[in-house]
Formats: C-alpha cells, sequence, structure tokens
C-alpha cells in the first residue's frame, strides 16, 4: 500500500477538520501537514480542543517548494482562493483536490457570472476533471487536478443521473428542492447563520440564483448527454450537518416505479457509498450523518405520472471531505472505501 504525505490548505474551516478526521485514521497516510496564509506558526489543537494530542501541529506558511514534495495536497478554501492559488501547482508532483468550486465549471464566463470571481485560467480549468467519482473514477485516476463536486450536486447528480441518462424521467421538467444544515455556510458566521436568526427557522436563499445550478447542468450534459435547464432551489434548515434534496420530475411513457428502482440498484451496485432505500421511513438525514453515504429513494405517483427523487448525504463528508478522500483512493489505486469506512453517527 502507498503511503501518502498530505498537505492540506485551508484546514480551518469545516471541510478542512474533516480532512483531519479522516485522513488521521487512513491506513495509506503517513504524514499530514497544515498550511494557512494568515496564521502560521499556530499550534491547530489550540483552535480546535477536540484535536489535542491530535493535532498539536504547527499551521504553516504556504510554500510552493514545499507543496509540491507532498503527494496529496487537499485545498478547502473559499472559492477565488484556488483559481489564483493551484496553477502553479499543477502538474508539478503532488495531486491536486479542491474542494472549492474554482475548477467545476468548464466555461470561464458562466464561473464569473455566477460566482462573481475571475476564473482560473482557461487552460487550467481544461485539465481539471470533475471529482463525481461514481460516474467519473476513470478520468479520477488520471487527474493531476481534481474539482471536488459541490455538496448540492452531489446528492442531487447520484439520485437524479441514472434515471436522466436511462431516459426514465424527463429532465426538461426536472424541479429541486434541497435543504441544508448551517455548516454548508462555512464558519465564519453572518446574519442568516447567527443562531438568533437560523434558530427555530426554516427560510429559502438564493432563489434560482445558487452557483450549483450551472454545475449541476453541466453534469447532466456531461455523463447523462442530455442538455436541459432546471429549476433548483436551496433552504436552510436549523441543523448542523446534511443535505436532503427532494427532485420532481415527470417519468417517461411505458416507465415505472419498479423499473427506476432497478435502474439506481443495477447503477450502483457496485458501489460502496450509494444505497438505495426503498422504506421512507428508513430516509433520513441521520441515517448518513459523520458518512461517506448517500442514501437515494424514488417514488412514483400515479396520478401525475411523476417520480419524486430523494438524495440525502452529509455535506460535510460525502459533499465534501468524504468524497475528496475516495478521489483520492481512486488515484493511488486504493479501495474506495479506505479511511472511509465508518458507521453514520445516526443521534
Amino acid at each position: 500500500m502507498s503511503v501518502l504525505k498530505v498537505g492540506i490548505v485551508g484546514a480551518t474551516g469545516y471541510g478542512g477538520l474533516e480532512l483531519i478526521r479522516f485522513l488521521h485514521n487512513h491506513k495509506a497516510v503517513e504524514q499530514i501537514e497544515l498550511f494557512t496564509s494568515s496564521e502560521e506558526g499556530v499550534i491547530f489543537s489550540s483552535k480546535f480542543g477536540h484535536l489535542v494530542q491530535i493535532a498539536d501541529t504547527p499551521l504553516q506558511k504556504i510554500d510552493y517548494e514545499a507543496l509540491e514534495k507532498y503527494d496529496v495536497v487537499f485545498t478547502s478554501t473559499p472559492s477565488g482562493v484556488t483559481s489564483e492559488l493551484l496553477p502553479p501547482l499543477v502538474g508539478k508532483g503532488p495531486k491536486l483536490i479542491d474542494l472549492s468550486g474554482d475548477f467545476r465549471l468548464k466555461d470561464p464566463t458562466s464561473y464569473e457570472t455566477w460566482y462573481g470571481k475571475k476564473a482560473a485560467p482557461l487552460d487550467i480549468i481544461q485539465q481539471s476533471v470533475y471529482g463525481l467519482t461514481e460516474w467519473n473514477a476513470e478520468n479520477v485516476q488520471q487527474a493531476a487536478l481534481i474539482a471536488n463536486p459541490g455538496c448540492y450536486p452531489t446528492a442531487v447528480l447520484l439520485s437524479v443521473l441514472p434515471l436522466i441518462k436511462e431516459r426514465l424521467i424527463d429532465p426538461s421538467f426536472l424541479i429541486i428542492d434541497a435543504k441544508s444544515g448551517i455548516s454548508g455556510a462555512g464558519n465564519k458566521p453572518s446574519q442568516t447563520t447567527h443562531f438568533s436568526e437560523a434558530n427555530e427557522n426554516f427560510s429559502i436563499y438564493k432563489t434560482n440564483s445558487h452557483q450549483h445550478i450551472p454545475e449541476i447542468e453541466q453534469a447532466i450534459s456531461m455523463f447523462a448527454d442530455v442538455q436541459t435547464t432546471i429549476t433548483f432551489n436551496t433552504h436552510l434548515v436549523p441543523m448542523t450537518r446534511g443535505i436532503l434534496s427532494t427532485s420532481y420530475a415527470p417519468i417517461m411513457p411505458g416507465a415505472t416505479e419498479e423499473q427506476l428502482i432497478s435502474c439506481l440498484k443495477n447503477t450502483y451496485d457496485k458501489h460502496p457509498f450509494v444505497r438505495i432505500v426503498t422504506d421512507v421511513n428508513s430516509l433520513g438525514i441521520n441515517r448518513v450523518k459523520g458518512s461517506n453515504y448517500c442514501d437515494i429513494f424514488v417514488k412514483v405517483d400515479s396520478r401525475t405520472n411523476r417520480a419524486t427523487i430523494v438524495g440525502v448525504i452529509d455535506n460535510l463528508v460525502k459533499g465534501a471531505a468524504g468524497q475528496a478522500i475516495q478521489n483520492m483512493n481512486v488515484q493511488f489505486d486504493l479501495p474506495q472505501t479506505t479511511g472511509l469506512d465508518v458507521v453514520p453517527f445516526f443521534i
């Protein structure tokens, strides 16, 4: 088994903390070093008490010569940072796995429109590989730079892609209603995520304007060979972790609920982190919390001939750090479950 040296840029965010949690027990990882742009020398565990005697290591200044010596560099930063940070490292040695949105969209103009920031250089964007592991493992294995999918797109795409690809649902009328815990907004407090604002509340945000819309549409085109536009809206739920996406689409003439379920089961039969749930009472965020699982449920309404398709993930794990490590495992010919084979928290 490979013995890997890993660097993490942006370790102080929630995604970075989850990378540390899983990589600490990853049997192929020998060394984990943490890099910062602003807190050089600070002992990491002094910021996060749960890591005392686990990560009593100083944060290091970002140094390109140092980073080139690692086998893998994870970047868990806000969007707009890695578009400038990573290009000098591409092809220089380490595998690069970016958890931000800077390399997901292949059209720089689309990125600048939806994110409101300057896009990365086009040649670097073109080299990046979209890291939806279950659908793109072959390309992930050869990639120098992986664009880890967004948390919402992960839940949505895993649940609807098989049904679109097999022409069982009509994506031209696809409506997606997604809900996330507050950790999806990161660890910088804001008016919306302030306890007094979020507690005992349930709100919609970025109505018809979420930056994950073009990412989902691009992936549907990439993996299912279908051009479509979607209606996608997001809601904030007063809980820490988890995403539940509910997608609605008409079923194609002649399609049945049994065919939809069979399609999902056949697609993910050999994928360890996707579970097809047939009892809605066994579906919920606390069934995947803290784990890299994605649970999927589908039900057809015979009155309307529409399918209701549900995808459930932990936004910090399958939607971020867990999928990033899953991609690392693919790159180094390790079982995808290495370091990730954990039981969900449940309570």
